[in-house]
């Protein structure tokens, strides 16, 4: 039985519509709020149907020289077209996008993470200095 490490999936996410893009500074200021924002789908579109969508995307702070990673944010997406008329009937669907902001005191790894219903887990990473 894998570790469910070994179930994510990653790649270029010019070339994969499943990979999170995590858009954030390279560098920011110790203490100071800075926003991050995560993405699924940001140079080829996901679908986004009941039967094909992003369920969630995860964001994690890894301070250098910390044993663990933070959980920053968690964000749902539940809107993909159904109704009680059916699948895909809905006008009413979410894009798999979130928007968060964190300060620390120390440089690290941001790390975010994604589901696909049919596709499953994928992830991606990038450095963060702090000055």
């Amino acid at each position: 039985m894998p570790d469910i490490k070994d179930l994510f999936q990653s790649a270029d996410w010019k070339a994969e519509k499943h990979v999170p893009v995590i858009d954030a500074p390279d560098e920011v200021k110790k203490a100071e709020f800075f926003k991050v924002t995560v993405a699924v789908g940001k140079q080829i579109p996901h679908p986004n149907k009941t039967e094909h969508h992003i369920s969630w995307i995860e964001i994690y702070f890894h301070p250098k020289g910390e044993k663990f990673p933070y959980q920053v944010a968690r964000a749902e997406f539940s809107a993909h077209g159904a109704s009680v008329q059916g699948l895909d009937t809905s006008s009413v669907y979410t894009h798999p996008e979130v928007m968060v902001s964190f300060k620390t005191d120390k440089p690290g790894v941001i790390y975010a993470s994604s589901y696909c219903n049919i596709h499953g887990l994928w992830q991606s990473n990038k450095e963060l200095v702090v000055a």
